[in-house]
């Protein structure tokens, strides 16, 4: 008796679970529609994240792909009233290109704005550019660290479901993930944090030797809006910062 009553019980769990994930799953893709919608009507000006007078790191955002920069705005916020200096990296458009390219243009900001020492915020495929950035600059002191949501350091396997070029990198066995995947120096200057649900990385986002922070979110762009994530992405930042 005790033994079907356990039965049932873990069922429940698991039909509970399901269902938990199927409706973050459906929020998911309302939160996104909302932000792209956002982004296509211009959003707010870059500048009005930006303290130069601040004594802390700058802090330059990195999106993930098909987002601009004003899908990272709830963490923007965020950054902004804890006295950061946040750079929106607008060139990087809709982040559409190679990781390679992206971090050339992400370089590009650098230089041109006289950045010193900067902490690297990203959503999913932009922590692939700052990975790669990190691996440039592992002898200075220019990029401190990397703080990242939900990002596919191990690729996806839906990648294969969707075969539009830009998606390639996200396969498993990209030659692009193996290169990042064998810098295994940088990990310790990487905060990775992501939750309990990702429907796009089955996997998860966890890294090895980083600093892996796993919460009880859901979805892959709905925790970019959740108070939660906003204080662990602070309190990474914070800790590369010192």
């Amino acid at each position: 008796m005790e033994m079907a009553t356990s039965g049932t019980q873990g069922r429940l769990r698991v039909a509970s679970e399901l269902g938990l994930n199927l409706a973050a799953w459906g929020r998911d893709y309302i939160y996104a529609l909302r932000r792209q919608a956002s982004g296509l009507r211009g959003g707010p000006d870059p500048q009005a994240y930006r303290q130069p007078e601040s004594q802390k790191p700058a802090v330059l955002l990195l999106p993930g792909i098909y987002e601009t920069w004003s899908f990272m705005l709830p963490v923007a916020d965020v950054l902004r009233e804890a006295g950061y200096d946040v750079h929106a990296v607008v060139d990087l458009g809709y982040n559409g290109g190679t990781i390679e390219d992206m971090a050339g243009l992400v370089e590009g900001h650098i230089r041109r704005e006289g950045i010193g020492r900067c902490v690297l915020v990203a959503h999913s495929k932009g922590g692939l550019i700052g990975k790669l950035l990190l691996t440039r600059h592992i002898d200075t002191d220019l990029i401190l660290g990397l703080v990242t949501l939900n990002t596919p350091f191990e690729g996806s396997p839906l990648a294969r479901l969707l075969p539009l070029p830009a998606l390639r990198l996200f396969l498993p066995r990209s030659p692009e993930l193996a290169e990042l995947g064998a810098s295994l120096e940088v990990n310790r200057r990487i905060v990775s944090i992501y939750g309990r649900f990702d429907p796009h990385i089955p996997g998860g986002s966890h890294l090895e030797a980083a600093h892996n922070v796993q919460l009880g979110s859901r979805g892959h762009f709905l925790p970019l809006g959740k108070a939660q994530v906003h204080e662990a992405i602070l309190e990474g930042v914070e800790q590369l910062g010192d």
